[in-house]
């Protein structure tokens, strides 16, 4: 039996030059430290091995010295094809100086691609990147002049189409894992994310090449449970035992057992964030929340919604995920972003972009540091900084409802709210709001083709993707569209009846969002007159978001006119009120349904135009009068008229 243990030195020493190297690690979690500390030094050294190309998920340190950035030497480095590139300041660096070829793809492809290679396969199919930066027509994910090969190329599948990506194999993995034995075979019980480790260490064996392993610790062969053996030793070339310092759960948080899974922490005690921009933002997010859906975070601002979710007592009907393969629970932040407290499971991260490609996530919210008049975002380069776009492109693209979350301007802005209103003592010095984005990360246009609803929330007013373009839709109380919107914006948007934001957002004290998101004030907006026999639905203020709010809306309905035990009118109140697009159809059946079985007329109003023109078309589509009129007496008159004719 061959003893696979070995120095750090002993290990990158099989690293050769021209190999293909892929690295473990998610944020500041799960980085082979002192692997990539051991290559650094062997090349200062020697000045060896030289022109690797590196492959990284996601991006990998501190955003100073730590983790990739140990590979910031000209020379080391020929090709970098990264999912992010904002912690490691200096390999974008050399990106910029244009000394090595530098591609950005989104996230989820590197993932899989690691299990492609291990199948053997030249690559990998996806429609994830089409109409972004990525797609050939645009950039192909290239990141600077020297950079000409293609990688990405454009195909049609019966009639569709389709991006491939194609990469050289990986000849070397560099992964970690918490236990070995002398075998190899690896446990990960104090690893807070299982990353892509055995998908990488397989797609190297499995290329010809080699996977080096960095652990805490040795047990005898033949001691670690057979179930949580996450990469058999038939995959791994060579062992390194880390020291404490180099193996941390993240750089900075040595061990924490509540992000390994080991012990479940209470979470009652967690405490409201402030009322700032960061928490208004949040808290409009939140409002789009699915009842009983499935979401995603971004970093950033977007961290705010599990907080709002948590103060809110809403968190136990959302299921939280995690690019990096958390699921349930409450998503970690600052250091240990991706990591998941209390979560319900954690799978790989290939695993979890097959779930987000496939249509998994009901709602994200991601952060965006640019947007245009077209709806598009920009989160993967601006100024003199090369960021990538991680899993921006993945989830924003697969996701069945996207919220893009962040301030107005950016560069010092501050805020100040007095008595339920909000007011700009100091304007932000960046615009976020171009005629142009930089480089386009989500396509406005293509997500509109493909049905998708998107709103853009800020701490004074909120946008969403229509059919010509941006369109502003609601602006915080206290705030001037001229002076605190349209002056800060290089494009005026479209304007269609923009109402205000929710003024519960702009309080103190918690929203009441439990009530609101599973609608329980429901019965108290059934009432019945039985002198003029009708029934009143007073839906003023009502998100219908998925087809359970209709059923629930059906069968209090049903029950009320079947106790009435006769035929009546019924007058609807739509003030503010919001459907889901995906829904219009299945509402407009619930009235038909009433139509043909207890109503006699029904009448409707709202002063949104919007809001008159797409019910009216969904009752339309089931040959439903519409009857939705703009104020609530000409609707009073038209069922009184209804009454006398009957």
């Amino acid at each position: 039996m061959r003893n696979k243990i070995v120095s750090a030195d002993e290990a990158v020493a099989l690293i050769r030059d021209g190999d293909t190297i892929s690295s473990t690690g998610f944020v500041q979690t799960g980085i082979a430290e002192t692997l990539l500390k051991a290559l650094e030094r062997r090349f200062l050294a020697t000045g060896s091995p030289r022109n690797l190309t590196l492959f990284a998920v996601a991006g990998q340190g501190d955003g100073k010295e730590a983790g990739l950035n140990h590979l910031g030497h000209e020379g080391l480095l020929k090709r970098v094809v990264a999912g992010h590139w904002g912690r490691m300041p200096k390999v974008y660096q050399l990106a910029l100086d244009n000394k090595i070829q530098a591609y950005n793809l989104p996230q989820g492809i590197i993932a899989q691609l690691f299990r492609d290679l291990a199948a053997g396969k030249p690559g990998s199919f996806s429609k994830v990147g089409l109409h972004t930066f990525v797609d050939p027509r645009y950039e192909g994910g290239r990141m600077n002049p020297m950079t000409t090969k293609d990688i990405v190329k454009l195909v049609e599948i019966d009639g569709e189409e389709w991006l491939f990506y194609k990469v050289a194999p990986v000849t070397v993995a560099l992964v970690r894992g918490t236990t070995a034995d002398p075998r190899g075979n690896i446990t990960m019980e104090k690893e807070a994310l299982t990353l892509n480790n055995l998908a990488m260490a397989m797609a190297a064996t499995n290329s010809g090449g080699v996977a080096i392993a960095q652990v805490e610790r040795i047990a005898e062969w033949g001691t670690l449970p057979r179930k949580d053996v996450r990469i058999p030793g038939i995959l791994i070339g060579a062992i390194v035992v880390a020291p404490p310092e180099d193996h941390k759960m993240n750089l900075q948080v040595q061990y924490d057992p509540a992000l390994s899974g080991t012990i479940r922490v209470p979470t009652n005690a967690l405490k409201p964030i402030p009322l700032d921009a960061r928490k208004i933002i949040a808290r409009r997010a939140a409002f789009e929340l699915p009842p009983n859906g499935i979401v995603n975070l971004g970093v950033g601002v977007p961290e705010g919604v599990a907080a709002v979710a948590s103060e809110e007592k809403i968190q136990k009907y959302i299921t939280m995920t995690v690019e990096a393969g958390a699921i349930g629970g409450i998503m970690a932040s600052g250091p240990s972003f991706g990591a998941g407290i209390n979560a319900d499971a954690v799978l790989d991260e290939n695993q979890q972009f097959d779930f987000y490609d496939g249509g998994g996530l009901d709602m994200t919210c991601l952060g965006m540091a640019e947007c245009d008049a077209q709806g598009n975002v920009n989160v993967s380069r601006f100024g003199n900084r090369i960021m990538g776009a991680g899993g921006f492109i993945n989830i924003s693209q697969n996701a069945r409802r996207i919220i893009f979350a962040g301030t107005f301007t950016a560069g010092g802005l501050k805020i100040a709210i007095e008595d339920g209103k909000l007011r700009i003592v100091e304007e932000g010095r960046e615009r976020k709001f171009v005629e142009t984005v930089r480089q386009v990360t989500f396509n406005g246009q293509y997500a509109y083709d493909r049905g998708k609803p998107v709103f853009y929330v800020t701490e004074r007013c909120v946008f969403r993707r229509v059919r010509r373009g941006l369109a502003l839709i609601e602006v915080a109380p206290g705030i001037d569209i001229e002076r605190d919107i349209l002056a800060h914006m290089d494009f005026k948007p479209l304007m269609r009846e923009p109402v205000a934001m929710d003024a519960r957002i702009f309080r103190p004290e918690p929203m009441g969002l439990e009530v609101l998101l599973l609608n329980l004030d429901l019965p108290d907006r059934i009432s019945y007159d039985a002198q003029r026999n009708t029934l009143f639905l007073n839906f003023e203020g009502m998100y219908l978001r998925v087809k359970e709010d209709i059923e629930a809306i059906r069968s209090l309905i049903e029950q009320k006119c079947q106790q009435i035990g006769k035929r009546v009118g019924v007058f609807v109140n739509y003030e503010d009120f919001r459907i889901d697009e995906a829904i219009y159809d299945d509402y407009a059946e619930m009235d038909k349904y009433f139509l043909d079985r207890y109503y006699t007329t029904i009448t409707r109003y709202a002063t949104s135009a919007f809001m008159r023109m797409k019910l009216g078309e969904a009752f339309s589509r089931r040959n439903i009068a519409p009857h939705v009129f703009e104020r609530k007496e000409e609707a009073q008159a038209f069922l009184a008229a209804q009454d006398q004719a009957n």
